[in-house]
């Protein structure tokens, strides 16, 4: 009944507010597409923000969304699908590296909260332990990140790897100040998620505050990010992780499993659909 409530109720407004950012989030990964092509192959907003849908429906069924690059490179021409590849990995990169960077403060500023409760009282030196993980995984992700140019100019001196270094050469063109853009646009996704997960708990009258919200939804993708899953069986792990976070703040189960199972069709299902109809209107094998 409380939720039924908060579906037509004054907090309704809530849940619009969410599906729209859901555009704002996708159309962030549109332009990050656009910019990391910037060299391949010139596409337009509404061709990308296609692809990005198309990689989503192509990503449901495949460990950690790797069917995503797949269905992104339908629509790029034959001879540049591989380089294109590549670029994505990139994206998924900078995404990953927001991830770690905002989970591992995330995780700082919880730790007390979390070894405070009973249930997690024993695990206070192993937080620690993934805290300077995180820490360090994510100063050297940066470094490889932004030096990806070097890289690939290391990698093209190995023998014996020519015939594969054509492949992510693309790389080596992509400088600073576009590696630092899709950051940038990286970072505002990952803002997008944090407002639409707390518009969605409040919704589901999950009491924290914005500031709680912020961080625990932090550690809450630091952990979906590690953890290998399949997008479609996502939403168990979800419940899990949302009833072990969330749960510290908020007794309000019903109300956690709601949100995250919100989040889950909002920005994962609903674009997944809408994909799959793009990929009906393009020829997959020729």
């Amino acid at each position: 009944m409380e939720i039924r409530q908060a579906l037509t109720g004054t907090e309704a407004w809530k849940l619009i507010a969410t599906i729209l950012l859901m555009f704002v989030n996708w159309g962030l990964e549109t332009l990050k597409w656009q910019l990391l092509l910037r060299h391949l192959h010139k596409i337009s907003f509404g061709e990308a923000f296609k692809a990005i849908l198309s990689g989503l429906a192509f990503a449901l069924n495949t460990p950690n969304r790797i069917g995503e690059y797949g269905g992104r490179v339908l629509f790029i021409p034959d001879g540049k699908r591989v380089r294109a590849v590549s670029l994505t990995l990139a994206g998924s990169f900078s995404q990953l590296l927001v991830t770690l960077i905002l989970g591992g403060v995330g995780l700082f500023f919880l730790s007390d909260k979390i070894t405070a409760s009973v249930e997690f009282s024993s695990l206070h030196v192993w937080i620690t332990v993934l805290e300077v993980l995180v820490f360090f995984i994510a100063i050297a992700g940066c470094i490889i990140y932004f030096k990806l140019g070097l890289l690939v100019k290391l990698f093209e001196k190995l023998p014996g790897v020519q015939i594969y270094s054509r492949h992510i050469d693309v790389l080596s063109e992509m400088n600073v100040t576009i590696l630092l853009n899709v950051m940038i646009l990286s970072f505002l996704r990952f803002l997008v998620f944090i407002i639409q997960y707390n518009l969605m708990l409040q919704m589901m009258q999950v009491e924290m505050g914005w500031w709680s919200g912020f961080w625990t939804v932090s550690v809450l993708f630091l952990l979906l990010a590690t953890l290998p899953t399949i997008a479609l069986l996502e939403l168990g792990l979800r419940w899990e992780y949302s009833i072990m976070l969330f749960g510290l703040f908020s007794g309000n189960i019903l109300g956690i499993y709601a949100a995250a199972t919100g989040i889950w069709l909002i920005n994962l299902v609903l674009p997944a659909l809408a994909g799959s109809l793009f990929i009906l209107g393009i020829r997959i094998f020729k």
